[in-house]
């Protein structure tokens, strides 16, 4: 599947006339509960031609393609991501942090990890992940059968929260270890169990609601809720380091020296 990955991603490079920066595995295989039947979900960032950034008509900032039952595949334009970099967007963390990475530009990632730390935001994350578990509990953890990977879902957002509160640095992509680092003893072995499940399992297994595991979960975002109400953000880090970022890599550097220099004659 890998090389069907790549080819499909060079493919692309030729169509749109872009060139891939990062593409990596995102959703349950990154995060490591995925089925037997479960999609690939490749992301990717890409940089456009300089000329195209000078466009009145400029293309759209993101790169869709149909949803098949094997590959999810689109990506985000670089200055889309630096946007989203500056308002520490958790996705964009999650990018950078998977394991299964299909393409790299040289140095790519290095060049990143000074901006990542630079913009990263406890509250902003911890706001997202919140958001992120109150929403899916409160659509799918309320009947008697339920999905594993929506238990996951959930658990996975406020263990991530968690992470951030105490260690104050984004939250690692991997389930297993959010699950070893901040869930309670109790519960480990239940999530585990239901770890070995989902992996032999299709997609849409479903198991009865476990009372206690839910109760965890309610208290747990009640916890974070309380501590989102008292905390205050970082300083916004304003814009000159992306800016820098973005003109580096389309290569406007020595154009804006020259352009500074022209000055009124006479």
């Amino acid at each position: 599947m890998t090389e069907r990955i790549i080819s499909e991603l060079k493919s692309i490079e030729e169509k749109e006339r872009v060139t891939v920066l990062l593409a990596v595995e995102s959703g349950s295989r990154a995060w490591g509960f995925d089925s037997p039947d479960s999609d690939y979900d490749v992301r990717f960032i890409y940089v456009r031609r300089p000329i195209d950034y000078l466009m009145l008509d400029r293309p759209r900032d993101v790169l869709e393609y149909p949803i098949n039952d094997l590959l999810d595949i689109n990506g985000w334009d670089f200055d889309k991501a630096l946007r989203l970099l500056h308002n520490s967007n958790p996705t964009l963390y999650e990018w950078f942090d998977s394991r299964i990475i299909y393409h790299e530009d040289e140095g790519f990632k290095e060049s990143m990890a000074g901006l990542l730390k630079q913009y990263f935001s406890r509250k902003k994350c911890i706001g997202h992940y919140l958001h992120m578990a109150r929403n899916n509990s409160k659509d799918f953890l309320g009947g008697r059968e339920i999905r594993i990977k929506k238990y996951f879902y959930v658990l996975r957002s406020l263990l991530a929260a968690k992470w951030i509160i105490q260690k104050n640095e984004p939250a690692p992509i991997l389930f297993e270890e959010l699950v070893d680092y901040g869930l309670d003893d109790g519960l480990k072995p239940i999530v585990r169990d239901l770890l070995e499940t989902k992996r032999g399992n299709p997609e849409i297994k479903t198991i009865g609601r476990i009372s206690h595991l839910n109760d965890y979960i309610d208290s747990l975002t009640e916890e974070i809720s309380a501590f989102m109400d008292n905390l205050d953000d970082r300083p916004d880090p304003g814009w000159d380091s992306l800016n820098d970022r973005f003109q580096q890599e389309l290569g406007f550097v020595p154009i804006l020296a020259n352009y500074a220099n022209r000055s009124i004659k006479g």
